[in-house]
């Protein structure tokens, strides 16, 4: 590395300089978040379940015995830090890519040197790939043979869930680490750390900052420390008088909710969405609502979720639900952000308050069922459509009982379904059904 870009605060092997994470020199002109970056295990705040006490990743940074490994989390979560907290413990030579800007030769430079220098006897190399799931399949494989052979130690970052997002090979070789959004008290003490940080930090008393507006710049991260540490330095850098307050914080905050239309967040919060309205709570189905659309969720998708709900779980226990959400997606359509808002809530309150009976999704899996099973089985002769003399000729349609002509519009010895299938019970009523 060129002089300017040699790190302090660890020793590397002579013929090494500058190869490892050690301590940079603080750029005053970077982001916060940037400036507070953890460079050791102890300035790590959260992920307790991996870091705790005999927890597997402390073991492995502790040990200095870095692996192969996946960090699956939510932006802001400690996925970066945690890749060279352990490089840097481990002594190993660091390298990172971002997925978003970087492509196979790039992989395979970083791959050609860290084989060098395993053959020159010199430090093995951790290879951080930054948004691990963007690369495609060609360039996933192009890592897979390296970290099968060990040329390189592998620490790839995701928000996505890696099941979907990586190529099952190199996935089988790696182990995966889940980490969780940031609880609000450790993003707390990370900015009371970060407010009084003279070296890295805001350098203020900690007097300077009212307790309620440091607790709601970590309330309104969402969990991201990132997110959290640019806020509270915009806040003091906007304050409006002597003492950073709530208000400060509240517009500095960008207040963009974390939210990923095609991935994890997206599916965990429309999930939760639609099991509240199944368990009839208004109050979290209206919740659940308000934050896809406060985060930018596509209003119909929104809709034809209701309309699912209203047949699937409402069904024929009220069924003016099913209308009622056909509206929904009709005025959706029209009138669009923000009053649809007021739309999709109505409709969302009322199958939430609505009794349920899913008869129908049931009696459907069932004949559904029933047709994998048997496959396309004769229509019995006398439900055919005579359309024609010759086709009345060959039986179509003789025997069939008009159901007007009989009591109570039902012909008592009518068949209907294939003789195979004589007797078959699909629909079972729910007693809360509104159908006799």
């Amino acid at each position: 590395m060129a002089g300017q870009q040699r790190r302090r605060g660890m020793a590397a092997p002579s013929g090494m300089p500058g190869m490892f994470e050690a301590a940079p020199d603080v750029d005053r002109t970077a982001p916060l978040a940037a400036r507070m970056r953890p460079r050791t295990l102890a300035e790590v705040v959260g992920q307790q379940h991996l870091l705790g006490p005999g927890m597997p990743l402390r073991r492995a940074v502790e040990g200095a015995a870095a692996f192969s490994c996946l960090l699956w989390g939510p932006p802001g979560c400690g996925k970066t830090s945690l890749a060279r907290v352990l490089a840097r413990t481990a002594r190993a030579r660091f390298e990172t890519l971002s997925a978003v800007s970087s492509g196979v030769a790039d992989l395979r430079r970083v791959i050609a040197e860290a084989e060098q220098g395993r053959r020159d006897g010199l430090a093995r190399t951790i290879l951080f790939i930054d948004e691990i799931h963007r690369f495609n399949k060609s360039q996933q494989d192009a890592v897979l043979h390296a970290v099968e052979d060990g040329a390189i130690t592998l620490i790839g970052a995701t928000t996505e869930n890696p099941s979907f997002a990586v190529v099952a090979p190199l996935l089988s070789r790696t182990r995966v680490f889940k980490l969780e959004p940031l609880a609000a008290a450790d993003v707390e003490a990370l900015l009371g750390r970060a407010l009084v940080d003279a070296d890295r930090g805001l350098g203020m008393a900690a007097e300077l900052m009212e307790q309620e507006a440091l607790a709601a710049a970590a309330r309104l991260c969402g969990g991201d420390a990132r997110v959290a540490l640019n806020t509270l330095e915009a806040a003091v850098r906007e304050r409006s008088g002597a003492v950073v307050q709530v208000a400060d914080v509240a517009a500095a905050a960008q207040r963009a909710l974390p939210y990923d239309k095609g991935g994890e967040r997206h599916f965990d919060t429309v999930s939760a969405f639609i099991k509240s309205v199944r368990g009839s709570d208004a109050d979290a189905a209206v919740y659940w609502l308000a934050r896809m659309l406060e985060a930018g969720e596509e209003p119909l998708f929104v809709a034809r979720r209701l309309a699912i709900l209203a047949a699937e779980d409402v069904g024929l226990a009220d069924p003016q639900a099913l209308p009622l959400a056909a509206a929904a997606q009709q005025m959706t359509h029209l009138i669009g952000m923000p009053e649809c808002a007021l739309v999709l809530a109505e409709a969302a309150i009322y199958l939430a308050r609505a009794p349920k009976s899913n008869s129908a999704y049931r009696a459907y899996q069932a004949a559904q069922a029933a047709v994998q099973q048997h496959g396309a089985l004769p229509v019995p002769l006398h439900l055919r459509n005579a359309a024609t003399p010759l086709l009345a000729a060959h039986g179509y349609g003789q025997g069939y009982q008009y159901a007007h002509d009989y009591e109570g519009g039902v012909a008592p010895s009518q068949v209907h379904l294939p003789a195979e299938l004589a007797g078959a019970r699909f629909y079972e009523r729910n007693e809360r059904d509104q159908v006799s």
